[in-house]
């Protein structure tokens, strides 16, 4: 079967499977160049409220194409970097579901999600000093901004595999859940976060990855919404709020 990327929504949810089995779900340089437009096409679809990445099987992502590296330039490490910036920059709620190996490039992609959900018994690695690569600087911020400065000091020096649950003390898993109960728990949180208000989460997502200067963007965006009117009547009205913003 030919590394791919798969996609696919229901009921306001986008889910995005990496698929290269033969080589645990490692990323080749064509799903890297092909990550960004996918997830531009699945911004613009008013349908998606949600996009969950996973990998196929039972391991998310086992890293770039280790092959791919021995081709001259440093093209994979260009690409790989424009698809977490374009995965990071997704306008509304992304949630990785990870289990199994989640190592290289694979944390890199976790790690530009909004939130981390892990399967007991999934193993997390950052492993450029095996193969005496410069990790990129943007992708180490990220890091640091997530786990704080001793952890991701830890996972790059060493290059070791982190525990799923060291990786929830540390902030890199936001939930753990025993074996075979992670799919029900992304999907219903994956519903969860799709009847709220994309207006809200758009806004906070912007605000949390440091976009102070789009207040008078997002009062903007609120005043001509509705949104706010009708969580307020549905409140009152003790029923479900229909949020339409981004519809």
């Amino acid at each position: 079967m030919e590394p791919q990327l798969k996609d696919s929504v229901t009921d306001g949810i986008a889910t995005v499977v990496i698929s290269n089995p033969a080589k645990r779900n490692a990323m080749s340089a064509g799903m890297w160049r092909a990550l960004p437009a996918l997830l531009e096409r699945l911004a613009a679809d008013p349908a998606v409220r949600v996009l969950v990445l996973t990998g196929e099987g039972d391991t998310f992502c086992a890293g770039a194409d280790i092959a791919a590296l021995r081709e001259p330039g440093d093209e994979q490490q260009t690409l790989a970097v424009r698809a977490e910036e374009a995965l990071a920059a997704f306008p509304k709620p992304t949630v990785a579901a990870v289990r199994g190996f989640c190592v290289g490039g694979g944390s890199q992609l976790a790690a530009a999600c909004d939130l981390r959900f892990a399967e007991e018994g999934a193993r997390f690695g950052i492993t450029p000093s095996k193969l005496g690569i410069v990790y990129p600087s943007s992708s180490t911020r990220r890091l640091t901004a997530l786990v704080g400065p001793s952890t991701a000091k830890y996972l790059l020096f060493s290059g070791e595999l982190m525990e799923a649950e060291r990786a929830l003390r540390t902030g890199f898993v936001d939930e753990l859940h025993p074996a075979g109960a992670l799919d029900e728990r992304v999907a219903e949180f994956a519903r969860l976060l799709a009847s709220r208000s994309l207006l809200t989460q758009a806004a906070a997502k912007e605000f949390a990855d440091g976009r102070p200067d789009r207040d008078a963007h997002w009062a903007e965006q609120a005043r001509g919404s509705g949104d706010t009117a009708e969580g307020v009547a549905a409140f009152l009205e003790r029923r479900a709020p229909r949020f339409t913003y981004g519809l």
